[in-house]
C-alpha cells in the first residue's frame, strides 16, 4: 500500500513539474512574440514619420532620401554590394566602440551606485562633482580627453563611459535606494551587514531602475560612439557620415542614418525582452504588476 501511495505521489509531482515547464515555455513564447510585436510596430512608426517629414518638409529629392533610395542603394544599384560592405563595416566598428563605452559606463555606475547606497557622506560629497561634470558639454572635453589618451580605443572607453556613466548612476542609486523599510528592518533583525542587505535586499529592490538605466545607457553609448569616431577615431559611422557629406553622398548618409537607427531600436527592444525574463525570475511581483 506505502509503495502505491509513493508511486502515485512521484507521478503527481512529475505532472506538476511538467506542467510548471509547459506554462514557463508558453510564457517565454509570450514574451517572445510581444517584443517582436513592439520592434516593428516601432519601426512601422519611424517608417511613417520619415516619410511624412520628407512630404511635410518638401525636402529635395537630391538632400532628402527616402526608405525606396536607401533600399535601391544597398540593393538594388550595380555597385549595391560594396555600398553593403561600406555600411556594414562601419556599422561593426560602431557597435564595438559602443558596447565598449557601454560596459565601462554600466560598470563604474553600478560600482559607484554601490558605493553610495553603503556610505552617505560618499554620495554627498561626489555627487555634486558627479553633477558638475555631467553638465559639461563632451564636446567640449573632448579635445582634453584626446591629447591624454590619444585616438585610440581608451578615448572610446572614456568618452563612451562619460556618456553612460551619470544617467545610469542615478537611476540604479535610486533603484537601490527604493527597497522597503520593512524588508530592511527584517534582514537588519536576522543580523545581516550592509553588503548583505546591499545584496540580498537592494539590488533585487533595483532591478526595474536598473534596466531602465540600460534602457537609457543603449542610446546613450551609440551617441557617445558616433561622436568619439566623429572627433577622435575617425572610424565608423560617426566618421562615416561626415566624410559622405562632404563628398556630398546623400544617399551614403542616408544609408548609415537608417542602418544605425534600426540596430538601436532593435537594441532597444532586446533590452525590454531581457528585462521581462529577469523580472519574471527573480522580481515576479514587480513584473505582475506591469
Amino acid at each position: 500500500m506505502n509503495f502505491k501511495l509513493e508511486d502515485s505521489a512521484d507521478k503527481s509531482l512529475i505532472a506538476v513539474r511538467s506542467k510548471v515547464k509547459r506554462d514557463g515555455a508558453k510564457e517565454s513564447a509570450k514574451l517572445a512574440s510581444r517584443a517582436l510585436v513592439n520592434t516593428l510596430l516601432s519601426l512601422i512608426v519611424v517608417l511613417a514619420l520619415w516619410v511624412f517629414a520628407l512630404w511635410a518638409l518638401n525636402v529635395t529629392p537630391y538632400i532628402g532620401k527616402g526608405p525606396l533610395d536607401v533600399f535601391g542603394y544597398l540593393y538594388l544599384e550595380a555597385d549595391s554590394s560594396e555600398n553593403r560592405q561600406l555600411v556594414l563595416g562601419a556599422l561593426s566598428q560602431t557597435m564595438l566602440d559602443a558596447s565598449i563605452g557601454f560596459s565601462f559606463g554600466l560598470f563604474f555606475a553600478t560600482l559607484i551606485a554601490a558605493l553610495f547606497t553603503l556610505f552617505r557622506s560618499l554620495e554627498q560629497a561626489l555627487m555634486p562633482i558627479a553633477m558638475l561634470l555631467r553638465s559639461v558639454p563632451l564636446i567640449a572635453m573632448a579635445p582634453i580627453l584626446i591629447l591624454i589618451f590619444g585616438r585610440g580605443q581608451a578615448t572610446v572607453a572614456v568618452m563612451g563611459a562619460i556618456v553612460v556613466l551619470f544617467p545610469a548612476l542615478v537611476n540604479i542609486v535610486f533603484g537601490l535606494r527604493s527597497a522597503s523599510s520593512a524588508m530592511l528592518d527584517v534582514a537588519t533583525v536576522y543580523g545581516a551587514n550592509k553588503f548583505a542587505v546591499l545584496r540580498f535586499v537592494a539590488y533585487p529592490s533595483s532591478l526595474p531602475s536598473f534596466f531602465a538605466a540600460v534602457k537609457i545607457s543603449v542610446p546613450g553609448a551609440i551617441t557617445g560612439a558616433l561622436l568619439v569616431e566623429w572627433l577622435a577615431t575617425g572610424q565608423g559611422i560617426g566618421y562615416g557620415i561626415i566624410s559622405a557629406i562632404g563628398r556630398a553622398k546623400t544617399d551614403e548618409v542616408w544609408a548609415y542614418v537608417v542602418v544605425i537607427t534600426l540596430v538601436s531600436i532593435l537594441l532597444y527592444n532586446l533590452v525590454g525582452l531581457l528585462e521581462n525574463f529577469v523580472l519574471k525570475r527573480f522580481a515576479p511581483q514587480v513584473w505582475k504588476a506591469r
